[in-house]
């Protein structure tokens, strides 16, 4: 079991940057692959990014988007720069016991935080 704890969601302008983090609870953080994943109103949550063995970004936020892990603080981020009023979203953190393949799917991770918000204004 892991509970995750996502911070960093804010306004901001467009072209403006925004950094999220995603705390995990327990002892077995480095076993887990992360996600971050993004729903809109009226729109479907959608993967944004996963980090295992290798990392994976949707097309929409490649060489926009960053994501990585900090194993020793249980902690996973995604930078966010260029941000544009698509972006705007409920951004969620995910967690699946690790395997070689990324998942990109919801229905792949176990686990979810409580989301936060990122407003993009043009």
């Amino acid at each position: 079991q892991v509970q995750l704890v996502e911070s960093g969601g804010g306004s901001v302008q467009a072209g403006g940057s925004l950094r999220l983090s995603c705390a995990a609870s327990g002892r077995t953080f480095s076993s887990y692959a992360m996600g971050w994943f993004r729903q809109a109103p009226g729109k479907e949550r959608e993967f944004v990014a996963a980090v295992s063995r290798s990392v994976a970004y949707a097309d929409s936020v490649k060489g926009r988007f960053t994501i990585w892990r900090d194993n020793a603080k249980n902690t996973v981020y995604l930078q966010m720069n260029s941000l544009k009023p698509e972006d705007t979203a409920v951004y969620y953190c995910a967690a699946r016991v690790s395997t070689p393949a990324i998942a990109t799917t919801v229905l792949g991770y176990s686990y979810w935080g409580q989301g936060t918000q990122v407003t993009v204004s043009s």
